[in-house]
């Protein structure tokens, strides 16, 4: 815990985005900024009367740097998973690197387990002045407390618009700050290898002129999540404090969050509801997750675990809901806030799932006040700010309302009775694929923690029947040795020069002149894939080096290949022997698993969980069929794979020759992958409705 002088609470992103330009405005050493997902073309201000102003954030971090000698602006992106690809910028590296200021510094972070991603959203200006939250410097972003469903300012930077979004950020000063920028330097550190040094400010920073602080004067803290890596302890703070403020509740918890998959958060939950006499609680949550991917498992698993806890609320203080619009649909929630009995309040980038108490990487602030504390009018004007939102009403209803009725329950189901509300979720919601039927242990879509080899496999892998021992140890000392070998080749010989992507594109272009390149290039998959070289690192060089087609080609081919030959070490491996290697037990898969092969393998292709070998030789090693296995394959890799070859190759072509005919080329391929992406979100709602 520490103190915070002053401190807000920024509803939506648009007076968050405005809020940063004032505070980074007044940089004089460093700007740290962290996330899940950064867009240099985002526009941080959109102007409601009048043309909108072209602020970027690329364009304005490269201005604000060139103007302000001595200012290094540090940025720290997730290396994200390749199921990411369609949503996020191309060649950010690029984009916020290499074309920008050579004192402003981008780094894509993959240090964290298998699985893992980095979450932690926050900027830190000259360790004065802090923003952390659920939100990111990103697209899909920006909307006001008002939601309109036709705000035309609410596009992405291709001029594509998008539903409403909620979200919250806060700001701090004092220790807070200080303590987030020695997060950032750590993160940084264990990033790049190189150590920062802060820069003592002896002047405060004004505080965003759109805003006034909220509270002063009071305690703070900061609670993150850090994954167990190499050798690193985990840190569980978000999931301690979690649990300590359902506990502490005496009146009523208020909570806004993007998903709810924990058991360990449901149970909380259940505990208060027991009591004879324990607190109101509102659970605002999105009405549907935002893809076919996560309605199929996250949607699954939240249906699952909130009926659990409302069998629980014997006394109904339980409110389940999500902001409607009446009939202009509803409002995203990506918020992950939670106030306590007006005493408490939480602002940060933790979702109530196990990835985010174990896994992800988190950072949330919590304010602290006592019952006698002026500060308290704070929270308070923070919680009706938020109902006034979801509800359509002014501020002073809303707190007339809490001053009318007895009880925090009474009066926030008083507010409900207008066309914009806070509508009860229907979990019984038809789903177009019940992904947590799929896997026997549903873990695998929400770990608990860093996924390890032998957890990827007990979710694959029935036993054997058994067979000689000697001869089970001497395939393992075999393939053990192979592998090992490869790994030394990789680790010792001049092997390793070729492993990054620059020198990856300089062999592709060697191939690419040779009159056996098709065979180069599948040789190159299959070894890159058996060094457990990422894929998408081989998927990217490949659509740097070919043209467009033969890239997608050559890049599906080459994965398909490289599948089929860790599908047969695992094979021959056996389960028995990938359990000796692993060291544990192996669980029985169960039929229904075996039964729906094809569409397991597509939805393990497109979840985070272990490298691209690992899963091919489980798969191998399982009793999944060779040819589901294969078509589960094809199907699940090649959206992200045709995206990254075709559009982005072609891109690469017009960038490096703007001719006419090679600008149409790019410009009617896109349409077509959006109108590709149009019919199949079409044909998915269809299956939806």
């Amino acid at each position: 815990m520490g103190r915070a002088e002053r401190f807000s609470f920024l509803i939506d992103a648009d007076v968050y985005f405005r809020s940063l330009i004032s505070a980074i405005d007044q940089a004089r050493h460093t700007v740290y900024i962290s996330g899940w997902d950064i867009n240099s073309r985002v526009r941080l201000s959109r102007s409601e009367n009048g043309p909108d102003p072209d602020i970027t954030l690329g364009a304005y971090l490269n201005e604000k740097a060139g103007q302000t000698p001595g200012l290094e602006i540090y940025i720290l992106c997730w290396d994200f998973s390749l199921i990411y690809t369609l949503e996020r910028e191309f060649l950010p590296a690029w984009r916020l690197g290499s074309k920008t200021h050579e004192r402003i510094h981008f780094h894509l972070d993959d240090e964290h387990p298998t699985g893992a991603s980095h979450h932690q959203k926050f900027v830190v200006v000259d360790d004065a002045l802090a923003f952390c939250g659920g939100l990111d410097l990103t697209k899909h972003r920006w909307d006001t407390p008002r939601h309109d469903p036709h705000d035309p300012r609410r596009k992405t930077p291709n001029g594509l618009p998008y539903p409403p979004f909620h979200d919250i950020q806060a700001v701090t000063d004092g220790d807070m700050a200080i303590a987030l920028g020695d997060l950032f330097r750590l993160r940084w550190l264990w990033a790049t290898g190189e150590a920062l040094q802060a820069v003592k400010r002896e002047d405060p920073l004004s505080w965003p002129r759109e805003i006034s602080p909220h509270v002063t004067g009071v305690r703070a803290g900061i609670a993150r999540t850090l994954p167990a890596y190499k050798d690193r302890k985990a840190v569980r703070e978000v999931e301690a404090l979690y649990l300590d403020m359902f506990a502490a509740a005496q009146h009523y918890v208020y909570v806004e969050n993007q998903y709810f998959t924990s058991p360990v958060i449901g149970d909380a939950l259940i505990a208060s509801l027991r009591k004879k006499r324990g607190p109101g609680i509102v659970l605002v949550l999105p009405r549907n997750s935002s893809g076919l991917l996560e309605k199929s498992t996250m949607d699954a698993l939240r249906a699952r675990h909130l009926q659990r806890v409302l069998a629980q609320d014997r006394h109904n203080r339980l409110r389940v809901v999500y902001p409607a619009l009446g009939g202009d649909g509803d409002v995203f929630v990506h918020a992950k806030i939670m106030i306590v009995d007006n005493r408490l309040a939480r602002v940060g980038s933790s979702n109530l799932t196990n990835r985010s108490m174990g896994l992800d990487t988190e950072c949330d602030l919590t304010v602290e006040v006592s019952h006698e504390s002026p500060a308290r009018e704070g929270i308070i004007g923070f919680r009706n700010r938020l109902l006034s939102e979801h509800t359509g009403k002014p501020v002073e209803e809303v707190d007339g309302a809490f001053q009318a009725q007895a009880s925090f329950l009474e009066a926030f189901d008083s507010l409900q009775d207008s066309e914009r509300h806070l509508q009860k979720l229907n979990l019984q919601e038809a789903l177009p694929i019940d992904g947590a039927k799929l896997l026997p242990d549903t873990s695998l879509l929400d770990p608990h923690g860093p996924v390890k080899l032998d957890e990827v496999v007990d979710q694959f892998v029935e036993e054997e029947t058994p067979k000689s021992k000697k001869r089970a140890w001497l395939k393992a000392i075999i393939i053990l040795t192979v592998l090992l070998g490869f790994a030394a080749a990789w680790r010792w010989t001049p092997l390793s020069q070729y492993i990054n992507p620059q020198n990856l594109a300089a062999l592709g272009y060697s191939l690419k002149a040779h009159a056996l390149s098709p065979l180069g290039v599948m040789a190159a998959y299959i070894a890159a894939g058996l060094l457990m070289v990422p894929v998408t690192i081989l998927v990217g060089v490949t659509a740097m080096v070919f043209p467009p087609w033969i890239a997608a080609l050559y890049a599906l081919s080459g994965c398909i290949l490289s599948a089929v030959v860790s599908y047969g070490i695992g094979a021959v491996m056996g389960s028995k022997t990938l359990n000796r290697l692993a060291g544990r037990r192996i669980i029985r898969l169960s039929k229904r698993l075996a039964k729906q092969g094809i569409l397991t393998v597509v939805v393990v292709r497109n979840l985070p969980v272990a490298p691209f070998s690992v899963v091919n030789m489980v798969a191998g090693a399982s009793h999944i069929k060779f040819w589901d296995y294969l078509a589960g394959t094809a199907i699940g890799m090649a959206p992200g794979v045709l995206a990254i070859t075709l559009f982005a190759g072609r891109l690469l072509e017009t960038i490096q020759d703007p001719a006419w005919i090679n600008i149409l080329i790019t410009v009617a391929l896109a349409a077509v992958l959006l109108v590709g992406f149009w019919w199949v979100r079409r044909r998915l709602e269809k299956r939806e409705g």
